[in-house]
């Protein structure tokens, strides 16, 4: 069998299989992660809030690739469930920026200890040896795809603010 990618159909199918088995294994790892009323959407901005720079929702939109009304959404379920409250920025007191609660980090904590138990668990018991030995390079090109044609950083993306006609001249 031809497993050369520079073959059209054969890299397609080869793209299809990976693309399946990826959603296979993230469906897999949030149900496993086991965070009931948290979804993967919810967990990954949580995330960010914790381990990224400080940000309004609308730099969380952008750094999620999701518009800023379904982000809002997001932050609002979040804030309301207790794991993130919206702060005034210091610099800039018109800006709420998004900060994590203790019980949002332990959320997090939790639903990461889960997940992780759990693909330990797999790794050690549902693989051979051989597969075991191939996962640092399966890691490292997994990780080169997730990066291919992407900004190093994503960097969020802003509006101008609509200014209105000038006053006095300008």
């Amino acid at each position: 069998m031809n497993t050369s990618l520079s073959d059209g159909s054969q890299g397609q199918a080869t793209a299809v299989r990976l693309a399946l088995a990826v959603e296979r294994l993230r469906g897999r790892l949030r149900a496993e992660a086991g965070t009931g009323r948290w979804s993967r959407r919810h967990l990954a901005t949580l995330h960010r809030v914790v381990h990224g720079p400080p940000g309004t929702t609308s730099d969380l939109a952008a750094a999620e690739y999701v518009r800023p009304q379904s982000m809002a959404q997001v932050v609002t379920a979040l804030a309301e469930g207790g794991l993130v409250r919206r702060v005034p920025d210091p610099h800039d007191g018109r800006r709420l920026l998004i900060r994590a609660t203790d019980l949002g980090r332990e959320v997090l904590r939790a639903a990461s200890a889960t997940r992780e138990a759990w693909l330990a668990e797999a790794i050690e018991h549902g693989l051979d040896p051989a597969e075991r030995e191939a996962l640092p390079l399966l890691i490292r090109v997994l990780g080169t795809l997730a990066d291919f044609g992407r900004p190093t950083r994503p960097t969020p993306r802003r509006r101008p603010h609509a200014q209105g006609p000038r006053r006095g001249g300008g």
